[in-house]
């Protein structure tokens, strides 16, 4: 059975653009209704249940993270058209975007790891050859964050500083997957940037909306509590900024390579009922 979900369109203030330049990140709550949220639960499930590169795990063979679901899923598809998320990024980028990257950061309960503090665009930078940081972070909130369960934690304003370091670490365990641990800040850098600008976590229901800069500072705590943080993290790019790789590109599911521009989806986030 195919069920319509909720359409509607988002257009961002100027104050909340404002907001966004100035500090680096802007949220909206309850963007997406408990429903909708159910829906995209489920499909992950189904997508996460089929081995591959594609999937990241933790020590004890968790998921950590999965990349590309909306390239398998077509409710993810959708999910990356709905002019909820695309007008408010068109907005902050402009017209003509397309995916970059579409990642799920599956924080488990009792245990989700860390990430370090970092910067995006020096990943995609290093990795990818990316001439500019003309992106916008969709974070969408599968779960309700709370302070117990690792929440993003921005430093505000950090973005504006550029980037914090040119390199990778020595010991980096994967060319594909640049994990924030190898491009971290160092302590001293953090040190002064909290100082000045002190650190802030948003916290809101599932369905809510974080957007965020690629060159803002940020990172999570390990979730100790019995609840799972579930972060989707779609990245919009400018099309006029494809990446230039040195060498071999890397792989789609990582990196993808549809640079068609995307339009809002007409009918958005429609389901084939499991």
């Amino acid at each position: 059975m195919i069920r319509p979900l909720e359409v509607s369109a988002v257009r961002l203030t100027q104050q909340q653009i404002d907001q966004y330049r100035e500090h680096g990140y802007l949220v909206v709550e309850q963007l997406f209704s408990q429903s909708e949220v159910d829906d995209l639960v489920a499909a992950l499930h189904r997508d996460a249940a089929d081995p591959g590169p594609h999937r990241v795990l933790e020590d004890d063979g968790r998921l950590r993270a999965i990349y590309a679901s909306h390239q398998r899923s077509p409710l993810f598809a959708d999910l990356v058209r709905s002019p909820r998320l695309l007008d408010p990024v068109r907005q902050l980028l402009t017209d003509d975007v397309y995916v970059y990257q579409f990642k799920i950061n599956a924080k488990p309960a009792f245990g989700g790891g860390k990430w370090a503090w970092h910067q995006d665009y020096i990943a995609w930078k290093i990795a990818d050859n990316l001439p500019s940081p003309a992106l916008v972070n969709v974070g969408f909130f599968i779960d309700d964050v709370t302070e117990f369960n690792g929440p993003l934690i921005f430093v505000p304003g950090s973005h504006r500083y550029g980037q914090f370091r040119e390199d990778r670490a020595g010991n980096a365990a994967s060319e594909q997957h640049l994990d924030p641990d190898d491009i971290a800040l160092k302590p001293a850098q953090m040190t002064a940037l909290v100082g000045e600008h002190g650190m802030v976590s948003p916290k809101a229901k599932a369905g809510s909306v974080v957007f965020f800069h690629p060159e803002i500072v940020h990172g999570s705590a390990p979730n100790m509590s019995p609840f799972p943080r579930r972060l989707l993290i779609a990245t919009y790019n400018d099309v006029a900024n494809e990446p230039r790789p040195f060498g071999e590109p890397r792989p789609e599911y990582v990196v993808g390579r549809d640079t068609t521009p995307l339009r809002p989806a007409g009918a958005e986030l429609e389901q084939v009922s499991a």
